[in-house]
This record gives C-alpha cells, sequence and structure tokens, in this order.
C-alpha cells in the first residue's frame, strides 16, 4: 500500500472519528463487556481488600491484596501468552471471563481462608494479561489493522482510565451500602454478563497458528521472537520505558501532599490529574488528527513526554502540580501512532502472543517503577525523587526515540514484516 502522504490518501485524510468504530456491531459487544468484566475487576479489588482487612485487621495484607493484582502479570503474559494465538479468540475470552466468575463466587462463600482468597486474587490476575491481549488480537480481526483499529484500541484504553476513576468511587459508595461480600458477588454477575456478550456478539473465528510444541515452549518462544526483531523490541519498549517513570507521582502522591501540606482532597485531585490529561488529549488525537500525523508525533512526544516532572524540582502548590501531572498525562497520547506500528509489524500468527506480551510488560513495569519511586523516596525528598524521574526518563527515552529510528521502527507500510514462523499457521 502507498504511503504517500498527500491530503488525497488516507494516510493524510482526517479521522474518520470514534463514531465510526461504534458502527461496527460486533465491536459493541467488545465495549460493552471491557466495561462491564473491568467495572467488576476494580470493584471487586477494592471490597477484597476490605474484606481481607475486616477478616485479619492486617493493613500488610490489605495492601498486598492490591499487589497480588500485579505480581502476576508477568507470569501470565509470558509462560500463557501461547494460549492467545494457539486457540480461538473468542473461546479463550470466554473462558477467560468464566474463570474469573468461578473465582468470584468461590471468594463469596462464607469462611473461605484468607489464603484462598489471596490465592484466587493472583488466578485472576494472572488470567487478565492473556485475556487483554487476546482482545486486543481479536480487534485487529474485527476492525481491520488500520484507522479503525487504532480507534478502537483508543476507546477501550480511555474507558480503562475513566473506569479507574468511577470504579473507586462507586466501590467506595457500593461498600457504604451491602457488605465486602455483597459487593463481590455483585462483580459475578458483570463477569457472567461480560462472557455472554462475547460468546454471543462476536464470530466465531479460527486459531492464528496451531501449536506443535508445549504451551509453554510456544508462549516462550514468541516472547524471544519478537525481542529477537528489532523493529518490534524497540516498539515494545517504546510502550513500557516511559510509562515506568510516568508513574513516580502517582506512587508518591500521598506524602507529595503531606509535604506541600495538601488536604485528602487535594490528594484525590492529584491521583485523577493525569488521568483526565490523558483522556482529554487522546480523544482530541483520536478526533482531530489523520493516522499519517499521529504517526509522525510518536517520536517526538515520547521523547519530552515526562519533561512536566521537571517542575517538581521547587515542590510547586497544588495548582502547578495539577498542570504538571496533566501535561504528563497528555504526553500518553503518541500511543495511538505507536498503537499503529506496532500492528502493521507483528506478523499474525504471533500477534496474540506479542501482544498479550506487551500488556503483561506493561503492567510489570509500571508496578515496579511505583516500587522503585517508593524505594527512593525513602532516601530523598519526595519532590526530588519525581523531578530525578524526569531527568533520567528524558533520557531514557530520548536514547529509545534514537534506537527506534535506527531500527526502522515506524513503519514504511501497512504489511507485517516478513517474520520466519516456526510454526504451522491455522
Amino acid at each position: 500500500m502507498s504511503t504517500e502522504t498527500s491530503a488525497t490518501t488516507p494516510e493524510a485524510a482526517p479521522s474518520q472519528g470514534y463514531g465510526a468504530v461504534f458502527r461496527v456491531k460486533e465491536f459493541r459487544a467488545v465495549f460493552a463487556a471491557h466495561l462491564l468484566s473491568l467495572l467488576g475487576v476494580i470493584v471487586s479489588e477494592i471490597a477484597l481488600t476490605v474484606l481481607v482487612y475486616e477478616l485479619t485487621e492486617s493493613p500488610l495484607l490489605s495492601a498486598l491484596t492490591f499487589a497480588l493484582g500485579m505480581l502476576p502479570y508477568l507470569v501470565g503474559g509470558t509462560l500463557f501468552a501461547g494460549i492467545a494465538d494457539r486457540y480461538p479468540a473468542r473461546r479463550v475470552l470466554v473462558v477467560c471471563d468464566l474463570i474469573c466468575a468461578a473465582c468470584v463466587a468461590v471468594m463469596i462463600v462464607p469462611g473461605t481462608p484468607v489464603a484462598a482468597l489471596l490465592a484466587l486474587r493472583v488466578l485472576i490476575a494472572a488470567v487478565a494479561p492473556v485475556f487483554t491481549g487476546t482482545r486486543m488480537a481479536a480487534l485487529t480481526d474485527i476492525l481491520g489493522e488500520g484507522e479503525l483499529y487504532v480507534l478502537g484500541r483508543s476507546i477501550l484504553r480511555i474507558v480503562s482510565q475513566s473506569a479507574q476513576l468511577a470504579g473507586f468511587g462507586v466501590g467506595g459508595i457500593l461498600l457504604t451500602i451491602v457488605s465486602p461480600r455483597g459487593a463481590i458477588t455483585l462483580t459475578l454477575g458483570t463477569f457472567l454478563a461480560s462472557a455472554a456478550l462475547l460468546r454471543f456478539g462476536t464470530k466465531a473465528r479460527p486459531a492464528r497458528a496451531r501449536g506443535g510444541a508445549t504451551l509453554m515452549r510456544e508462549s516462550l518462544a514468541g516472547a524471544r521472537m519478537v525481542f529477537a526483531d528489532r523493529r518490534m523490541r524497540a516498539q515494545i519498549l517504546l510502550f513500557w520505558l516511559p510509562a515506568m517513570f510516568i508513574v513516580a507521582p502517582e506512587a508518591l502522591a500521598a506524602p507529595y501532599a503531606a509535604h506541600i501540606g495538601a488536604g485528602p482532597a487535594a490528594l484525590g485531585l492529584m491521583m485523577c490529574a493525569m488521568p483526565v490529561g490523558h483522556i482529554a488529549a487522546e480523544l482530541w488525537v483520536g478526533t482531530r488528527l489523520s493516522a499519517h500525523t499521529r504517526s509522525r508525533i510518536v517520536f517526538p512526544i515520547a521523547a519530552v513526554g515526562l519533561l512536566p516532572y521537571i517542575g517538581y524540582v521547587m515542590a510547586p502548590g497544588l495548582g502547578v502540580t495539577l498542570l504538571l501531572l496533566m501535561l504528563a498525562g497528555a504526553g500518553g497520547a503518541y500511543v495511538l501512532g505507536l498503537d499503529q506500528w506496532f500492528v502493521a509489524t507483528v506478523p499474525e500468527y504471533l500477534r496474540g502472543r506479542a501482544m498479550t506480551l506487551m500488556t503483561a510488560g506493561l503492567m510489570t513495569v509500571q508496578g515496579a517503577g511505583m516500587a522503585l519511586a517508593g524505594l527512593a523516596a525513602e532516601f530523598w525528598p519526595v519532590h526530588h525523587v519525581v523531578t530525578g524521574a524526569g531527568v533520567l526518563g528524558t533520557a531514557v527515552s530520548a536514547l529509545l526515540v534514537w534506537e527506534a529510528r535506527r531500527a526502522g521502527a515506524r513503519p514504511d507500510g501497512h504489511a507485517p514484516q516478513s517474520v520466519t514462523s516456526p510454526l504451522s499457521t491455522g
């Protein structure tokens, strides 16, 4: 396909807008299922944290309940990624939802030991990257590999950020009305509804590849293929590394609010500022910019997106802090162009594993970034830690952009790069 950028080409044409995505019937089912399962996960996380604390009165175990939502991503996304390509996507998505529903059903049984509750939380978290990666790959079947795919991914990402903002509020209100087990019971319905929407609202399609090895070997082989290819490696690192640094202010929001003498309300505003900036920027980029322009801004925005954190050096008050956080959040809109690069580069037979690995790695590096920011704050003032994250993150991002340019991370066309498959394609 031609990559000419004149005004008459699709690349230079204005965005079709998000409305075009919702005109695809299958996507509407995926969207509704995504919203339901996401709310189910968020509410169950809150309710389970409260339930564990009520049963143990241990702040450590209560906090561990949240941490266990991130830690298994690396294991699930690395060792089980082969599921996304080996089995039909619809079947994988429905089974993942049913596994989560079964875990929740056991959680609500009175007398379930705390150890079992935590183990079930780990299982749900291990399933999550397989579900997300499979859904991302399935979107290319539903929406194609071009503009609609990018906008569809953008919608799901915006919903995820919005649901996190709303979900914690809804979960908190819900817990004033029903018990923690009652709130978890409601999430059982969301997982089952999501499974039904995916089963009856999307088409059955064959698996992308037939497994010729054990699942674990197949999954690890997929990871090796992704990192052995210079272009794919550069692209996946562009997703991961800036995200590792961008979470520093979020991890340190409470101590920073205390440092500037702000109250709980200010802390809530600080936690919301970055997602609000990201949602606003992504909506604008997805609506107003052409696919060609979105591709052109990936490198410059990725390189400078963390610069607002340098403003923390003066320990600014609440107003300036909120502005800095919103600017940093807005910088994340470069991922729309990066989404298109990734889907154009990854071969179809590898797509499910590559996207599962990308999702798992993203959650893992964010968790690592939060932990490292917290560790650094034990030795240096909080505002210096955030400033350092901005300086170091900008340097790392600039080096990564330099490498990505040399690797040709921006595809010249829309055809996936030729990579020889060690498996028979399905």
